[in-house]
């Protein structure tokens, strides 16, 4: 590494990160706390999790904070797709959510942490760094009463990441062909999910399957 003329080795270029949460105070907050360490630097901050991917690549983020509950926005959907897009990406999730379900789904997507808003500003902020380090361990972040180790269990009867996210846009009233369109997939194959989904559940219809699925913390009821 060449040093500078006062014979100092130059400073690491800041880790650039994007912020994406629906809450303007709540991001504006996040970005000053980030702002405010020499090594990071928000370099761009929005409200929606649409057109984030293209936004990644304009800016060159390796870290991508990122709100669960958005308006149109199912976000294991979007966390698989922003690391496929792009394998070195830090996804990191924000939630007010302790649920062990939501942790193994996005983990599974391949986010590289699950963080509890209420977490001290030193978990964020290291979580934040490990963006740099070649560490394969995850960080999950949340309250000590959150989750219980039992929550991490598989469930008896479970859903493939596919049929959970078949099953949400069933919940929200969606066609199978506005499913279709949503997933990038053809309709059949959406009645394909949805047979599986009711045979897993022994559900007779799709509310039945909605109301099991969110009574075993399968998905979340919109």
């Amino acid at each position: 590494m060449r040093a500078t003329d006062e014979g100092r080795a130059p400073a690491a270029e800041p880790i650039r990160i994007v912020a994406v949460d629906d809450h303007s105070l709540l991001r504006s907050a996040l970005c000053q706390l980030i702002d405010a360490e020499e090594d990071l630097r928000v370099v761009a901050d929005v409200d929606t999790s649409q057109g984030l991917a293209d936004l990644v690549e304009r800016t060159r983020a390796q870290v991508v904070l990122l709100d669960v509950e958005m308006p149109d926005h199912h976000a294991p959907t979007v966390v698989g797709e922003l690391t496929r897009r792009f394998p070195g990406l830090h996804v990191l999730v924000l939630t007010m959510y302790n649920d062990a379900q939501l942790v193994q789904e996005m983990l599974a997507r391949g986010a590289r942490g699950y963080l509890h808003k209420s977490v001290p500003r030193e978990s964020l902020l290291s979580a934040i760094r490990n963006a740099t380090v070649r560490d394969p361990h995850v960080t999950i972040a949340v309250p000590r009463s959150g989750i219980s180790e039992s929550g991490f269990r598989e469930p008896q009867q479970t859903l493939s990441p596919r049929e959970r996210e078949v099953l949400t846009y069933a919940a929200a009233a969606l066609s199978n062909r506005q499913i279709a369109s949503r997933l990038k997939i053809t309709e059949g194959t959406v009645k394909r999910h949805l047979r599986n989904i009711f045979e897993k559940l022994g559900a007779v219809s799709r509310i039945d399957a909605v109301n099991k699925a969110v009574d075993a913390h399968l998905i979340r009821r919109p």
